[in-house]
């Protein structure tokens, strides 16, 4: 139930718009860090332990390239205030939230600010849902 009576629409919608851009940043950045994989093997400076997986660079990078462009196209989608949109934006940003364990070795603070902003995006997306797609669907 919508508590916004006026013709305007409700904060929660700059929020899917806010989660909508972040995803969009996160997917440029791992496409970007897919990149320097593949083009310069000493960009990822590993400790003794090495990453959590064991794979080449240049499966690190298609894999980071990939995953960037599915990020970045599902949070096109978002604006759309479709409810599958959704289930799949949370979908993605869990994984993504996960995955950043892999990359905690090699660079814990990177790690830490990417989970940061994958629970504000999560956050985004389930919190008043029903609010925001109203004002995207008037």
């Amino acid at each position: 139930m919508s508590t916004n009576t006026g013709g305007a629409p409700s904060a929660w919608s700059g929020w899917i718009v806010f989660a909508a851009v972040i995803m969009f940043i996160i997917g440029c950045i791992n496409m970007i860090q897919g990149l320097a994989a593949l083009l310069k093997h000493t960009v990822y400076v590993l400790p003794n332990s090495g990453l959590l997986v064991s794979t080449s660079y240049t499966t690190w990078g298609w894999a980071l390239i990939l995953w960037g462009v599915i990020m970045a196209t599902a949070a096109y989608g978002l604006l759309s205030g479709s409810q599958v949109a959704r289930w799949f934006s949370v979908l993605l940003i869990a994984i993504n939230l996960l995955g950043q364990f892999a990359l905690f070795p090699a660079y814990p603070l990177w790690s830490l600010i990417v989970i940061a902003l994958d629970v504000a995006v999560l956050f985004a997306l389930t919190a008043r849902w029903h609010e925001a797609q109203a004002d995207f669907n008037r």
